[in-house]
């Protein structure tokens, strides 16, 4: 027989490890997709996890009006560094409270309050908003499977991200932008840390203490029942330290971040403009140069089969391309558990527990000019060198030139606006942050 879970047990004493108010107006809203997702694959009723990790998850990180942090990690001189509770407080909470409240004047419509990208807007953009518990984060200085650095969560705050509904937001300050930094971290080490309790609870039997389950006549399996637990038993101590291993787990993975930058190494007798707009000039002369001849080797290396590109951008980087593929967002509550994203039925249940309806992830239409992950040719090096974590975009197998060949053939096919033009909508192809 399996172990017995107690989260209840935990969280009736948690108390002594988080600072959370008992006085709170919201509450998180708890991860009812993933849940019900594990449901559906394992056959186990979840509520009793559910229900269970919510009080945990509650006692460890608070609440949106106030935050909080377990003194294991506030009291531990590496994981304190991770985020500022100064600074949660400065973003939680509502903004009609003076110094508070940034992330919901700022974020929430998108993100949502829990940072599940469901906010009041969500199903209406295109793409949709971040949903931050998944851990994962597309534009970074990082390789795939890394966390991003705190510059990379910043600078997708202080410039927006090009071609998306995240703008730019002038009245921010450089310290508000920190504060928000922090508190996406928080709202993605709460999520990581719910899932893993989900997960836990996934492969336990809910049982009364003492007694053998009751088994479900058709399936064979246990039905859930109430914990009886109590502090002090060996059943409470076990899962404490698994809660604190999640935690602490969760937070070793940013922390480490640091050390899985991608470098960007200097192109070998390549010339790599820094403005787009010198590239674009140069794929139009009719005269030879050194970066129209890179331009041309990247055209090549684009469509050759050990690049594939093409599979995706298409041909002539117009991103229609053949294969038809989604994020991992998407994936995690789809196929990971055997859901087809065309089957519309099928996602009913969980759609009704706020999954968005899937979408097929839209590779980048180069013409446009719009580099969601930042314009500069390190970024672009980036992108291809490590791939787009949560994307089916992976690494590039080919030599740094030839990567840097790509850089410069992939700014060549942007189309300059014409400013001048009624609908030109004033982008520009050729600006850097």
């Amino acid at each position: 027989m399996k172990k017995l879970l107690s989260v209840c047990g935990i969280a009736a004493t948690l108390s002594c490890f988080a600072g959370c108010s008992p006085e709170t107006v919201l509450d998180f809203e708890p991860n009812m997709v993933y849940s019900h997702g594990l449901e559906l694959d394992s056959g186990y009723p979840m509520a009793p996890a559910l229900r269970e990790t919510e009080v945990a998850v509650r006692k460890f990180f608070g609440t949106p009006d106030e935050p909080a942090l377990p003194d294991f990690i506030r009291n531990n001189a590496e994981y304190s560094k991770l985020v500022s509770l100064d600074n949660l407080h400065k973003a939680a909470g509502s903004p009609v409270e003076v110094g508070r409240g940034l992330y919901r004047q700022h974020c929430a419509t998108c993100h949502g309050v829990t940072g599940n990208g469901r906010g009041e807007t969500a199903a209406l953009l295109d793409p949709y908003p971040r949903d931050y518990r998944l851990g994962r984060y597309k534009y970074k200085s990082t390789e795939r499977g890394a966390k991003p650095l705190r510059e990379d969560l910043a600078y997708s705050i202080k410039y927006g991200i090009a071609g998306t509904s995240m703008k730019v937001i002038p009245e921010l300050t450089d310290a508000d932008i920190d504060a928000l930094v922090d508190y996406v971290i928080y709202l993605s080490w709460r999520g990581e840390f719910e899932r893993s309790m989900l997960m836990e609870g996934n492969d336990v039997e809910f049982a009364v203490e003492g007694e053998e389950p009751e088994l479900d006549e058709e399936t064979g399996k246990p039905i859930a029942g109430e914990h009886l637990f109590a502090v002090g038993s060996p059943g409470f101590e076990e899962q404490l330290a698994t809660a604190q291993e999640f935690a602490t787990d969760i937070a070793d993975a940013w922390l480490a971040a640091g050390d899985s930058i991608r470098e960007v190494p200097e192109p070998e007798d390549i010339p790599v403009p820094a403005s787009t707009a010198e590239v674009i000039a140069a794929a139009d002369s009719d005269e030879p140069s050194p970066i129209k001849e890179s331009i041309a080797k990247g055209k090549q290396i684009f469509a050759s089969e050990l690049s594939a590109c093409g599979k995706c951008h298409g041909p002539e980087g117009y991103g229609d391309g053949p294969t038809i593929d989604y994020d991992d967002w998407t994936k995690d509550w789809t196929l990971r558990i055997n859901i087809d994203p065309l089957d519309a039925a099928a996602q009913v249940p969980l759609v009704a527990r706020g999954a968005l309806p899937p979408r097929a992830i839209v590779p980048r239409d180069f013409r446009e000019g719009l580099y969601r992950g930042g314009s500069s040719p390190e970024q672009l090096y980036r992108r291809i060198a490590a791939g787009i974590d949560g994307t089916p975009m992976p690494a590039a197998s080919i030599a740094a030139n030839d990567i840097w060949h790509l850089v410069n053939y992939v700014r060549s096919l942007a189309v300059p606006v014409d400013e001048s033009a009624p609908d030109a909508g004033g982008t520009d192809v050729a600006g850097n942050p």
